[in-house]
């Protein structure tokens, strides 16, 4: 048993090592993080997001049936970061089925449903 008769200096080693390791991880890490810059604040990041999704979807369906309204107001609310109070109003199929994608988008991306800017008042 002459292998286990350890000194306490020589049993703290593997956990001193291990403290160094450590600590070394998180402040590289804490210095990354201090490169890339504050993220965006929630509501930023989200508008972000559904921009994003937006350009998608436009790309892939196109602007054919969307009435100047709907595009008009869609992008009011863009303009103003996703923030002022929505009325885009779908009304045409092609409306209603980009409307659909977007939702569809938003939540795969983590928003709710109270984000989203479609509304019709009658």
């Amino acid at each position: 048993m002459t292998g286990l008769n350890l000194t306490a200096a020589q049993a703290r080693r593997p956990l001193l090592r291990a403290a160094t390791v450590l600590a070394f991880a998180l402040l590289g890490n804490g210095f990354a993080t201090a490169q890339q810059g504050p993220a965006p604040d929630w509501p930023t990041e989200k508008c972000n997001r559904y921009k994003k999704a937006y350009e998608q979807a436009l790309n892939r369906q196109g602007k054919q049936g969307l009435s100047p309204e709907f595009l008009a107001s869609h992008d009011a609310f863009l303009a103003a970061n996703c923030q002022a109070r929505a009325e885009v109003c779908a009304r045409s199929k092609q409306e209603l089925d980009l409307a659909n994608t977007l939702v569809l988008m938003a939540m795969n991306s983590g928003m709710s449903g109270t984000f989203l800017p479609f509304y019709c008042r009658s």
